[in-house]
């Protein structure tokens, strides 16, 4: 006889020695109350001891039964704690971060790039999304987010201004002299950031003109796109088209940006992935620190 029993009987063994019930552990177990019997008789054949007294309503262990359920139980949840720690330590090199599309791929990518050249071990499986994470919900490390930067029970970076104006290209930009000309463009809108012309307007002292002629696009990406294509005016965030301004294939025909402050972009992560006591870790920490703005204060 092999001295390893069957662990699937050993499992079911376990949990209705815990319960001294065959249906409740069937419950459990999501199997019917005639599989767990089978089992238990398999496991019984297989010792040829017996480790259950069976009553009318109830089953309750031997003596034999007792002391065997309690090694066996011991057993088990040091193999469960083993998987734990396995499954943990494969986990921990994968690091799950969400941002939305713009930022992914205008500001995100190159910085994850250095990170992945220094630390090839360490695996960033980058997901994009304009909705707010749910840590509670989803398998989710961190994500960037406009945020205020009080959000309970996370941890907060501020890793760039949210700063706005219209942009466009250097040609549409020379007739364009005052605010008031862009009545008679057409304006580039995106559905991720709906609010932005009309922040800029207000704080131009202007109504946003909602002209037929106006455009709306899935992302800022794709807005940007547009607007160096020639399509007409899009509300550009600094950070994200630092490139286009340093090398003047867009233009701020005014110069007026308008910085949203008190809802910024922050890299946000939960305490609990923050405080994580490993060598990966140590790592994302160093590195989100490095890619984040000096601290401001409280």
């Amino acid at each position: 006889m092999d001295p390893l029993p069957p662990l699937n009987a050993l499992r079911v063994f376990d949990v209705v020695g815990r319960v001294s019930s065959v249906t409740a552990a069937a419950q459990e177990l999501c199997v019917t109350p005639a599989a767990v019997s089978r089992q238990i008789r398999f496991l019984e054949d297989h010792l040829r001891i017996r480790l259950f007294d069976r009553h009318h309503r109830r089953i309750s262990l031997t003596p034999a039964g007792r002391d065997y359920h309690q090694e066996v139980s011991r057993h088990l949840a040091g193999l469960r704690r083993a998987t734990q720690d396995l499954h943990h330590a494969a986990r921990s090199r994968i690091f799950n971060l969400r941002a939305p599309h713009t930022i992914a791929m205008r500001w995100l990518l190159p910085r994850l790039a250095s990170l992945h050249a220094a630390h090839p071990e360490l695996e960033v499986r980058l997901h994009t999304s304009a909705s707010p994470p749910d840590f509670e919900r989803e398998d989710l490390d961190a994500a960037i987010v406009i945020s205020h930067g009080h959000e309970p029970g996370v941890v907060h970076y501020k890793i760039m201004e949210n700063e706005i104006a219209p942009v466009c290209r250097p040609d549409m930009a020379a007739r364009l002299q005052r605010p008031e000309q862009l009545l008679g463009e057409t304006l580039l809108h995106t559905h991720a950031r709906p609010d932005d012309w009309q922040m800029w307007f207000s704080h131009a002292g202007l109504q946003v003109p909602g002209t037929s002629r106006d455009m709306r696009f899935e992302s800022s990406a794709l807005a940007y796109e547009a607007a160096l294509a020639g399509f007409g005016v899009a509300i550009g965030q600094r950070s994200l088209i630092t490139q286009e301004l340093d090398d003047g294939s867009l233009v701020a025909p005014f110069g007026q940006w308008v910085n949203l402050g008190s809802f910024s972009y922050y890299f946000v992560m939960p305490k609990a992935v923050y405080t994580r006591n490993t060598p990966e870790a140590a790592v994302l920490r160093q590195w989100i620190a490095s890619i984040s703005l000096p601290a401001t204060g409280p």
